[in-house]
């Protein structure tokens, strides 16, 4: 990684670190958001006596989702 920056700011260009922060920090919400729904839907076979674990919250169904 610090061979990267040492040759991306050697060019005499700045890094663009506020476009890598943003790449990571979507990264890092998208994996938690698939985290969170893919413990709250329904269990593929196998996986239907497994536990949800406790850090990840439990999403109650609507009868109108979206309205």
């Amino acid at each position: 990684m610090n061979l990267l920056l040492a040759v991306a700011t050697s060019a005499g260009e700045r890094f663009p670190t506020a476009f890598t922060a943003v790449y990571v920090v979507g990264f890092i919400a998208a994996v938690t958001i698939g985290s969170v729904a893919w413990y709250n839907a329904k269990r593929p076979v196998g996986w239907e006596s497994k536990e949800r674990p406790e850090v990840v919250p439990e999403v109650k169904d609507t009868e109108n989702p979206g309205v």
